[in-house]
């Protein structure tokens, strides 16, 4: 937390989908912090330490959200990370995206609704 709000870490190498998920999530009440690689964001959350992260499977890498995912897991860390995804829906009924250390999986694009929803639930 900051100054009694929570920190969710966004990293996704998209800047536009970034910017809208900051106005989403500082307008609902939330810190956001920003990075557009796994290995920047790697980076961020080991000096924030954030309440949550959001991150994209595709950004330098094909599979660069599960190498931050697996980096965490190594590190023992407990934060939730959710996979952002354009093959989302899909993936929530086709791979056990836990075993990669995600707490969930969300369609891009994202619905609001939905991502305020799981932030609330996620985040008490």
């Amino acid at each position: 937390m900051q100054d009694g709000k929570y920190v969710i870490l966004a990293i996704d190498d998209d800047p536009d989908f970034l910017e809208a998920i900051r106005l989403l999530l500082e307008t609902s009440g939330y810190v956001m912090l920003q990075a557009h690689t796994a290995e920047a964001g790697l980076k961020i959350y080991k000096e924030k330490t954030p309440d949550l992260v959001l991150v994209d499977l595709m950004m330098e890498s094909i599979d660069a959200g599960t190498t931050f995912a697996r980096e965490l897991k190594l590190l023992g860390d407990k934060t939730p990370v959710y996979l952002l995804s354009a093959a989302g829906d899909s993936m929530n009924t086709s791979v056990d995206y836990t075993q990669y250390g995600f707490a969930g999986v969300f369609q891009k694009p994202i619905r609001n609704e939905r991502l305020l929803n799981v932030l609330k639930a996620k985040l008490k």
